[in-house]
């Protein structure tokens, strides 16, 4: 009965077993940074929700996972699981029995999970109210060998049982108030190859480039397809969730990376990647701090990345977005830079400020430990970036652009006029004038430019990053500082975006041995220490969510722009000698 398994192995403990378009995933990971003993399938709708537990019948069990099947095995026993679809997980036994158990044991009038025989099929049904769905269990083969806390109420156990003495074979459906009973018409092999073909065909899209010289291309591409959703809720569009851990959101930033990693073979999933935030944009302009299935944030915002990343998404896309998307994306960027120049610029000046770190996606930088009020280089910087490309689409769409360009120059020239030092940039106290220097690179973000900083600045800029550098790539606090912390978020960690923000701007800027440095030192990070939220510095450990999909789409994109100039460099040395490297937009 044993499948043979399709993809890279992944440890479950930091990965999570899902797939394309699902809402749900099987998971040790129950809570923020809390793991259970036993797994479980863990609902994301309304927020992250343990709902029924998977307990095999046999202690010691190893658990094998591959982007295909998931499988329990103890000796000559085993488990199988498959998705039959985003909403169905097909589970089958052999000498190994399963209980399926509600997670919570308490049911109150407005919480827990509530269990049931429908006499309408005979299958057993589970209601959660955390995820406002309901989990049925219909028996496709064998028989349940007990059942408890049926309509119990209360606190009970609510579970049923399959045998460990005879095969079995059972799905679980997640869905809303009713529909026909299950019917199980494809069998399970079929299932598996049809989950692999689908993972196939994805991988092949994104990394047609992949090779031994980047052997975590497949795993980065799973990472991707199954934090992938359907639309529902809040979420206006498939959307890549940032995990199916406890991060299982869509931030104002970080969507921009998936968008990018995607583009060149998943067009239309990259397309609605970078504009799903921006259906939630207020009458401001401004973008919503986070997007999920229940719940749109309005508390913060996020670095106006965005002219940035659409320059670099556009160069990767098959064919350019028709006009008509392209003159929504024009109003929906320009209303997006209106929010920075009107509501977030202090009368008299020339800058924008942030609230609050969490507006600059660096929450707790040490350039905001005296004041989180604060006009700060990086910002300008990404504001002028998505003001040329302003000018750019409203050139292209006969719009008149000098309002932008003559933005961008003024806010270019404020920003070395009043915050450079020499070396490095500083912020600003919009309120007093005051300015104060970190050792945090966010200061040094502006390298963001590239060609479109001064040489010198940019050299300066480039020093300062070089002092940032571990052996495993860009310390976001340097280790040597008063304030590094090594599992300190922002202020000591090791980043996916502010790594491929500084690789880009570096190598457009001319700094390529730096930059091919940097992308080096992260691509071997990822293939060591795969996909976290963040990693120790020192250490290379991934920190705090560990299947975080900004840095799998980070690996995607460095290791593709890598493997082109390993190919281009080869070609070229072969006709004339060195290659040159890019300076213009897009040397990703």
């Amino acid at each position: 009965m044993t499948v043979a398994p399709s993809g890279p192995e992944f440890g479950i403990q930091d990965i999570p077993f899902s797939y394309r378009g699902s809402w749900f995933n099987i998971s040790p990971v129950v809570a923020e940074k809390t793991y259970a003993d036993d797994l479980h399938l863990v609902s994301h709708q309304t927020g992250l929700h343990p709902v029924l537990r998977l307990t095999p019948g046999v202690a010691g069990t190893t658990v094998v996972a591959t982007p295909t099947v998931l499988t329990w095995h103890n000796g000559t026993g085993r488990i199988e699981a498959v998705y039959d679809g985003p909403d169905t997980l097909r589970i089958r036994g052999h000498r190994l029995g399963l209980r399926v158990a509600a997670a919570a044991r308490t049911l109150t009038p407005f919480s827990g999970t509530y269990l049931y025989a429908d006499p309408v099929d005979g299958s057993h049904v589970f209601t959660s109210y955390e995820t406002g769905r309901r989990y049925r269990v219909t028996v496709l083969s064998g028989a349940l060998s007990r059942t408890d806390g049926a309509q119990a109420l209360g606190t009970a156990d609510r579970s049923v049982d399959l045998p460990g003495d005879e095969p079995w074979e059972i799905a679980i459906e997640e869905y809303a108030t009713a529909r026909r009973p299950y019917a199980g018409s494809v069998a399970f092999e079929r299932l598996c190859r049809d989950r692999m073909a689908e993972f196939t065909a994805f991988v092949d899209a994104i990394a047609p480039w992949r090779g031994a010289e980047t052997p975590a291309a497949e795993l980065a591409a799973y990472v991707l397809w199954s934090a992938t959703v359907a639309p529902a809720g809040f979420v206006t569009r498939p959307a890549v969730l940032m995990s199916k851990h406890w991060m299982d959101k869509v931030w104002s930033w970080d969507h921009c990376f998936n968008a990018i990693a995607l583009a060149a073979g998943e067009p239309e999933l990259a397309w609605h990647q970078f504009q799903l935030p921006f259906d939630h944009q207020d009458e401001t302009g401004a973008l919503p701090d986070s997007v999920t299935h229940s719940e749109v944030l309005h508390n913060y915002v996020k670095p106006p990345i965005h002219g940035w990343a659409l320059r670099h998404l556009r160069r990767r896309l098959p064919e350019s977005p028709d006009r008509a998307a392209l003159a929504q994306t024009y109003d929906r960027l320009a209303r997006w830079t209106g929010f920075w120049l009107d509501a977030r610029r202090a009368p008299g000046h020339d800058l924008p400020h942030y609230h609050h770190g969490n507006d600059s996606g660096w929450d707790n930088a040490t350039t905001f430990d005296d004041n989180r009020v604060l006009e700060t280089a990086d910002l300008a910087a990404f504001l002028v970036s998505q003001l040329r490309c302003l000018a750019d689409l409203a050139t292209e769409l006969g719009e008149p652009a000098t309002r932008w360009s003559r933005e961008a120059d003024r806010i270019h020239a404020a920003m070395l006029r009043d915050l450079w030092d020499g070396e490095r940039f500083r912020a600003r106290d919009p309120r007093t004038g005051q300015r104060r220097s970190s050792r945090s690179l966010l200061d040094l973000m502006p390298v963001a430019l590239g060609a479109d900083l001064p040489a010198p600045v940019a050299a300066a800029l480039a020093r300062g990053v070089e002092t940032h550098l571990t052996t495993h790539g860009l310390a976001t606090e340097p280790t040597d500082s008063a304030h590094y912390v090594a599992d300190g978020y922002w202020r000591g960690p090791i980043w996916a975006p502010s790594t491929v923000l500084v690789e880009d701007g570096l190598r457009r800027a001319g700094q390529t041995r730096i930059a091919d440095d940097i992308s080096r030192r992260f691509l071997a990070l990822c293939e060591k220490s795969g996909f976290a939220e963040n990693f120790d510095a020192e250490t290379g450990t991934g920190l705090r969510d560990r299947a975080y999909t900004w840095t799998a789409s980070s690996y995607l994109i460095l290791a593709a722009a890598a493997q082109q100039r390993r190919v281009t460099g080869s070609d070229q040395r072969a006709r004339t000698g060195p290659v040159l490297e890019r300076n213009e937009m897009g040397g990703l």
